[in-house]
């Protein structure tokens, strides 16, 4: 199995309610995103899948993030913006953005599948989210 990662950040602000403690007042991070995908074989150019694919479909799905109040982003606005739930809507959001089949997409059966994401909220915190 091949496996290609990348990595992004952006900074912003959250709460999480019914947290009890400091993680209920309002507070920021320098968020740290790593994405990793994964595949079976590479296309005819020994790619899995263009690192700038993958890093230009991550910068889309942060862009609403980046100097944001978390707390009021879909769907946040109804759930905590815990470093778990973020991971885990990354995680979908970059599933739904990834191309389909071989042309371009990399592992020439068009298995290229998103493995993991890991979102860090410091230098020594962070979750992840796999499915399945």
């Amino acid at each position: 199995m091949y496996q290609v990662m990348i990595e992004e950040q952006f900074s912003a602000a959250h709460q999480l309610s019914d947290a009890k403690g400091k993680r209920e007042s309002l507070h920021g991070h320098n968020w740290k995103v790593q994405a990793e995908v994964v595949a079976k074989a590479v296309d005819e150019t020994g790619l899995v899948l263009d690192f700038r694919k993958l890093k230009s479909a991550l910068q889309e799905i942060l862009r609403p993030f980046e100097h944001a109040y978390l707390n009021e982003i879909e769907p946040f606005s109804r759930q905590n913006p815990s470093s778990e739930n973020i991971a885990r809507w990354i995680y979908d959001r970059l599933t739904e953005e990834l191309p389909a089949g071989p042309s371009g997409s990399g592992g020439s059966d068009g298995s290229v599948r998103v493995a993991r994401v890991i979102v860090w909220e410091s230098e020594d915190a962070g979750a992840a989210y796999t499915a399945g």
